[in-house]
């Protein structure tokens, strides 16, 4: 067993959508890291491309700004994409977004933004990116990594509902995704983060001292523990493991 090139990346392409901050940047920085070419995608303009600058110190990194939380622009970024590459290797539907409202005064538009964006955008922008994919899918197989979150698994006591059952279907979905998709090679998969410092997460971000006295680990999440899930899941490590959510979150979930 030949295990020195088990976790490696090289010569694989991988887009990551909100890619510019938090847990999309880490995965991008260690996808990077292990020698793939590593597209990132975000909303604002000016932050993706600041991000990509940054990260290709570490490796070839591009910016490709674009809007996901509709199927137009979903459509849009594959094709921005597919100005640089003819197929993709790894695919991580990272882009979420979170609202919180009591529940007599949450709000539709709050429900819809975040469903859109945590549920609908990582099925329709994986069905556009597929024939990419399955291209990619030659002497390896091509990978989908959703990125869930342990409030799909567990309640936490923030009235934050859109998110929470917009990230259970995600795990759902990706259990469902992951039978379809097999048979063309393109293992899919998911991460259910718990406490990383982000701009999503803002209590652990700000207040991380008083966040780790709720996780068994003792701390909050590093950018090596998100990078180090990301890599084994897309390398070829991981690749029998199909439709399944790997928690990382220091043990909270089975505290809570």
């Amino acid at each position: 067993m030949d295990t020195t090139q088990l976790f490696s990346l090289k010569g694989r392409t991988a887009l990551i959508t909100g890619g510019s901050r938090g847990i999309g940047r880490m995965i991008a920085e260690g996808f990077l890291a292990q020698g793939a070419r590593v597209y990132i995608s975000a909303r604002k303009a000016a932050a993706c491309d600041q991000t990509a600058k940054e990260l290709s110190a570490f490796g070839h990194c591009v910016s490709l700004p674009a809007d996901v939380s509709t199927v137009e622009g979903a459509q849009a970024l594959v094709a921005a994409y597919a100005k640089h590459e003819n197929s993709l290797d790894i695919l991580v539907n990272n882009a979420g977004a979170a609202w919180g409202a009591p529940y007599e005064e949450f709000p539709e538009s709050g429900w819809d933004k975040v469903v859109d964006l945590n549920l609908k955008t990582p099925f329709f922008l994986t069905q556009a990116l597929t024939p990419m994919l399955k291209k990619a899918a030659t002497d390896h197989l091509s990978k989908v990594i959703n990125i869930a979150s342990i409030d799909g698994i567990s309640v936490n006591p923030q009235e934050t509902y859109s998110y929470a059952a917009s990230k259970a279907g995600l795990i759902q979905l990706t259990r469902r995704m992951a039978l379809r998709l097999a048979q063309d090679r393109i293992v899919v998969s998911a991460i259910a983060p718990g406490a990383f410092a982000s701009d999503m997460n803002k209590d652990a971000r700000d207040h991380g001292d008083e966040v780790k006295g709720r996780i068994p680990a003792g701390r909050i999440g590093t950018p090596e523990d998100m990078a180090g899930a990301a890599i084994y899941l897309a390398s070829r490590a991981g690749d029998y493991v199909m439709g399944s959510t790997l928690v990382v979150d220091g043990g909270v979930t089975h505290a809570r």
